[in-house]
């Protein structure tokens, strides 16, 4: 089946008329995106949008032979004048199946927002599903599994990244599916930051007009396995981890700083982090970390080494002098040499934040000190054993190793 990507914009395109934004400004030329349309095998057109027959013949194929066009949107889209020859642009009720005269079968899914999806699956079997923006299917739950992962699935996966999520847990997205990123709008990043954050999802995106052929062998992006998320204070790097695991089914959120009684203001930091993670992952406030990483079980998000540290110092009675003389350095090596060889020998998928240190500022106490180089040597030490390191700097992520 050969798909053709008229274009891969959010309903306004990008940049988005007379938007001022930086992700706008620099959406020009060839990161200059059209209304997203599909064109399936010349034949079915999934969404028209202005430019259609322009855009097509700018791929070098045409509009002439298509049978059926097809609408996803909760509206029928901006004022279009129909090229010479198309059909009277539809849509599917929910549930209902349609043959075309081409020996495709299209049928239509019900969205959990406005929109009608289309999984289309042409005469020799191959299986694509398309999603209109802002939408995910409707009813997905981990009961109702996929007879089969799809070929390829195009879908809204920047503004519904949690949708995605959902379509692994049932299947219906394995691990040789192609999963390609449209609707792309000026709230996710441009050019290589926009590559590099849809392949830490297995995702990619590609150019207005770009021909994919469904159930050709595609390498997936190949997702770290292991990453350490390090930055400065509010640099971003937690948002920066939570991205990274949002379009996984099941995670465990490791909350290493546990609660603290009697002081509101570290309160409404937790609270901050709870409501921003999606409802479905699970909560572990702990940080006994060892065992968590030596057992199977889903994606782990450990927030953050700083005070798994800082657990770990207080343990071994690290911040008094003598003590640390007489044996709480030993004891603290240990304690981190267990933690470095769990990750290294880890089955689970680990994404874990941590706090760059040492650049500058020297503490004025001795136990000061001594945390900012055992935090040093710590960041150093888990890093060598993870796939991807990132340095996020103002909200931006730096792609150190990986």
């Amino acid at each position: 089946m050969e798909l053709t990507l008229l274009g891969t914009g959010a309903p306004l395109g990008l940049p988005r008329p007379g938007c001022p934004c930086a992700v706008c400004a620099l959406s020009r030329g060839e990161r200059a995106r059209a209304a997203t349309s599909l064109l399936v095998d010349g034949a079915l057109l999934l969404d028209l949008t202005p430019g259609a027959a322009l855009a097509a013949a700018r791929s070098g194929h045409s509009l002439v032979g298509v049978r059926q066009v097809l609408l996803t949107h909760p509206h029928d889209g901006p004022a279009v004048e129909m090229p010479a020859g198309l059909p009277t642009a539809g849509r599917v009720p929910d549930g209902r199946e349609l043959t075309l005269i081409s020996g495709h079968r299209v049928r239509a899914i019900a969205m959990d927002a406005p929109g009608t999806g289309y999984e289309v699956i042409s005469a020799d079997g191959e299986r694509l599903l398309y999603l209109p923006p802002g939408g995910a299917p409707a009813g997905l739950t981990e009961n109702h599994r996929a007879v089969e992962p799809y070929d390829m699935v195009v879908a809204d996966v920047t503004g519904r990244p949690d949708g995605l999520a959902r379509l692994r847990a049932t299947g219906a997205v394995g691990g040789s599916t192609d999963v390609v990123a449209v609707h792309l709008d000026h709230d996710a990043p441009a050019g290589a930051e926009l590559d590099r954050r849809l392949a830490a999802a297995g995702v990619r995106a590609v150019p207005d007009g770009t021909t994919l052929y469904v159930g050709e062998y595609h390498a997936v992006p190949e997702v770290p396995r292991r990453t350490l998320v390090t930055g400065g204070a509010r640099s971003g790097k937690s948002v920066e981890a939570e991205r990274r695991l949002e379009t996984v089914p099941e995670v465990v959120y490791v909350a290493t700083g546990g609660t603290r009684e009697g002081d509101p203001e570290w309160a409404r930091r937790v609270t901050l982090h709870r409501d921003r993670r999606p409802g479905s992952w699970r909560t572990e406030e702990t940080c006994d970390l060892v065992p968590l990483l030596r057992a199977d079980g889903p994606a782990l998000l450990v927030d953050c080494l700083s005070l798994w540290l800082t657990d770990a110092m207080d343990r071994v009675g690290a911040w008094d002098d003598e003590t640390w003389a007489n044996g709480g350095q030993e004891a603290l090596a240990e304690r981190v040499a267990e933690l470095v060889a769990a990750v290294r020998e880890t089955t689970r998928t680990v994404v874990a934040v941590t706090n760059e240190v040492g650049s500058g500022v020297v503490p004025a106490t001795p136990s000061g000190r001594r945390f900012r180089d055992e935090l040093g040597r710590l960041n150093a030490a888990f890093g060598d054993e993870c796939e991807q390191v990132l340095l996020v700097v103002a909200g931006q992520a730096l792609v150190l190793r990986g």
